[in-house]
């Protein structure tokens, strides 16, 4: 299933059209239309037994849906994805609930998925979708703690500056569900997860914090990165991971034994799709990382010197080109705007460029959604920042601030797609004329 996106205008510059282009590409490449069917299981590793669907993520409705659209027996089952991102279904449910900061539907939609898979048999087959922002939609706590203490910390997680590894790291030691506990629960059923990846280097125990996969981690891993970023935790917060009690399922786990994963879209995929966009207009194109990390502005600075580097020097390539990334950077919020990584690495990146008049970019999360705002990120030119000047506006304000999204948005520069569906993580492109 693709999602429509709006006419690139007649009068939008060259460059900026073909970045959106690209943009386009890159969430196209991960539609589970085109992922999901190459990996249903066979009628015959069914033989007799029940086939349960479950999941949860920002793609996993459109999941579900492929998953309906290409097998014809009997299925039923649970997903949860974000408001907005649900997509009809007929045999399984679709429910929608909070993200970033986690509701009561998703609570009430966890408890329930744990309760749909209790009392499998070795013959049943339960086929688990995850796709990025499942942390987030299956906040069900371990004894003792509340949604609100989940809610609590997730808040303070999001505006900490740690990575996407570190903090779900933290909530895979809150959880009665995630860290491999999912998997656990549909023991002895066989169990294949299908995954969209969404965070750097595509580690499963990441992706939604690895509801069916083995946690390496430790309740002391979590209290150390908690420590590291100053993060006040509510006293029954610490007393799980300070008891040990929110230790999660460790490799080796009997339980496990049946549980396969298989990685099906990527961030990388999403690259490379539109590194051959950029190829057929006619720029070469190169994939610097489909994992960068590290502060939203720091990144940006990096990336314009390297930018900056081409475009004068011819080092370490010739433009005209293409600059490609992805990942997931952070953002330490300090100021009063809405964060948002990408607009943040991109406002910092034509600071750094000072206006140079032969580079432009885009950067935006393929899911659509920058941060708290619902919009996907932005595009910058070689005239950005003199716009901004006319309008009184001060950039370095806005970044001091942490208001990307005030600042692009001010200028007609937002980009906007609405729900797209998938989740592969950030993207990022910056075109160097000759």
């Amino acid at each position: 299933m693709t999602t429509a996106t709006p006419p690139v205008p007649e009068t939008t510059p060259p460059a900026r059209a073909l970045l959106r282009r690209m943009f386009d590409a890159a969430i196209a490449s991960a539609q589970p239309a085109l992922c999901i069917p190459a990996h249903l299981p066979s009628p015959q590793a069914l033989g007799t037994g029940r086939l349960i669907v479950i999941g949860a993520g920002k793609a996993s409705a459109a999941m579900a849906r492929a998953v309906e659209d290409h097998w014809s027996g009997p299925l039923s089952g649970l997903v949860v994805t974000r408001y907005g991102y649900a997509v009809p279904c007929e045999r399984i449910e679709i429910v929608e609930a909070a993200h970033p900061v986690p509701d009561a539907a998703g609570l009430a939609a966890a408890r329930r998925m744990l309760q749909i898979v209790r009392g499998l048999t070795p013959e049943d087959f339960v086929l688990c979708l995850i796709s990025g922002g499942g942390s987030s939609l299956l906040p069900l706590p371990l004894e003792g703690l509340t949604l609100e203490h989940k809610q609590a910390v997730n808040r303070a997680l999001l505006k900490s500056g740690a990575t996407i590894s570190e903090m779900n790291c933290v909530r895979r030691h809150l959880s009665a569900i995630k860290g491999g506990r999912l998997a656990a629960a549909c023991h002895p059923a066989k169990v294949l997860t299908l995954l969209i990846s969404d965070v750097p280097g595509d580690d499963p125990i990441n992706i939604a914090s690895g509801p069916t996969v083995a946690d390496p981690t430790t309740c002391a891993d979590a209290l150390a990165i908690v420590q590291r970023y100053g993060i006040d935790l509510p006293a029954p917060v610490r007393e799980v991971l300070e008891s040990g009690r929110g230790e999660s399922i460790q490799p080796g786990d009997a339980r496990l034994v049946r549980s396969t994963v298989r990685t099906i879209a990527a961030p990388q995929m999403a690259l490379e799709a539109a590194a051959a966009v950029a190829k057929e207009a006619g720029y070469s194109a190169y994939i610097l990382s489909d994992a960068l990390e590290g502060e939203a502005r720091d990144v940006g600075k990096v990336l314009a010197g390297i930018a900056l580097q081409v475009a004068e020097r011819g080092q370490p390539v010739q433009a005209p080109c293409v600059l490609l990334s992805g990942g997931e950077t952070t953002v330490t919020v300090r100021g009063t705007g809405n964060g948002g990584r990408n607009v943040e690495c991109l406002l910092s990146l034509g600071i750094t460029l000072g206006g140079h008049p032969r580079i432009h970019a885009l950067a935006g999360d393929t899911d659509g959604v920058d941060g708290l705002a619902e919009i996907a990120g932005a595009h910058i030119g070689p005239d950005t920042l003199e716009r901004a000047h006319t309008l009184a506006m001060k950039p370095h304000d806005y970044l001091s601030n942490n208001d990307g999204h005030g600042f692009f948005g001010r200028l007609g520069d937002a980009v906007i797609t609405g729900p797209t569906l998938t989740n592969v993580n950030d993207f990022r492109a910056i075109l160097i004329d000759a």
